[in-house]
């Protein structure tokens, strides 16, 4: 089937108060992992892509692969630009075919945050493109993306409600506790802040930095209302240990295949894993 819209997706979430998974993608074997999984559970999924990862792969790669993989699946599939902070990336990711982008203006004032969102929904809304934007700064380091514990904070509710009302933005990516990377200890995530931003929103709300965060965690905040949950650092962990065991196995190997083989089956088991912690099983 043809690309979805992560609006379309989150939509469906929300009525069904579960989340929909969205995996970063930086080769074929991580897209392929992805889209076994999410076949395999019958799951709707975002696959996305972060600056790094288009810088590392190529633009027309990504889009070619995304594409593929969603021409042959039987489930709901999206392509999402992650943390785009270029205006000028964000803009040529909605040429290429991308049915989704962020905007991440988190780190700008309030209002210049607005105005950004904005002129990106004013060209993404009449060409059906989603718009995830962000509020709050999300500590830690995400490709080219970093964000020090210093400067971190959670996102205040009452900006949030101003920031939903001037842009009419459809997701929104919040800080409550996590951070992209691995994480030194247990994140402790701020309950109360989302409940409270979700009932003055009223929209599907973003989970980053998920990699990492317990299961009960996870669960508990979809019920709290997000409704979009990203993951990276697993999956890079998952491709790495699947190498590094291979190699390990044999030591010798020198068919990339018989390499990256293991690394696409514990990338796939892990989303798996995750899919259905988000409750998305079964719902594409």
């Amino acid at each position: 089937m043809s690309l979805v819209n992560v609006d379309e997706l989150l939509a469906k979430a929300e009525a069904g108060n579960y989340a929909v998974g969205a995996f970063n993608c930086n080769n074929m074997e991580i897209v392929q992992a992805i889209i076994e999984a999410a076949e395999e559970e019958q799951s709707p999924v975002i696959i996305q892509a972060s600056q790094g990862a288009i810088s590392y792969a190529g633009l027309d790669y990504i889009v070619a692969l995304v594409n593929t993989a969603a021409k042959n699946a039987t489930v709901p599939v999206a392509l999402h630009l992650d943390h785009g902070t270029d205006f000028e990336q964000v803009v040529q990711c909605i040429g290429r075919g991308f049915t989704s982008v962020m905007i991440d203006g988190s780190k700008k004032p309030l209002a210049e945050n607005i105005a950004l969102t904005n002129k990106i929904l004013d060209m993404a809304r009449p060409l059906n493109i989603s718009v995830e934007a962000e509020l709050g700064k999300i500590g830690g380091t995400e490709d080219n993306v970093t964000v020090s514990e210093k400067e971190a904070m959670f996102t205040d509710p009452m900006e949030a409600k101003e920031f939903v009302e001037k842009t009419g933005v459809k997701s929104l990516a919040i800080a409550i506790g996590t951070a992209h990377g691995q994480y030194k200890g247990k994140p402790e995530l701020d309950f109360e802040r989302l409940k409270t931003i979700k009932e003055l929103v009223k929209i599907p709300i973003v989970l980053h930095g998920s990699s990492g965060v317990p299961d009960e965690d996870i669960k508990k905040a979809i019920s709290l209302g997000v409704r979009k949950v990203n993951i990276d650092t697993n999956l890079r962990e998952a491709f790495t240990n699947g190498v590094r065991k291979a190699l390990e196995e044999a030591p010798h190997e020198i068919d990339p295949r018989k390499i990256l083989k293991p690394a696409k089956a514990a990338m796939k088991a892990m989303v798996i894993e995750k899919i259905r912690v988000f409750g998305s099983s079964h719902k594409a």
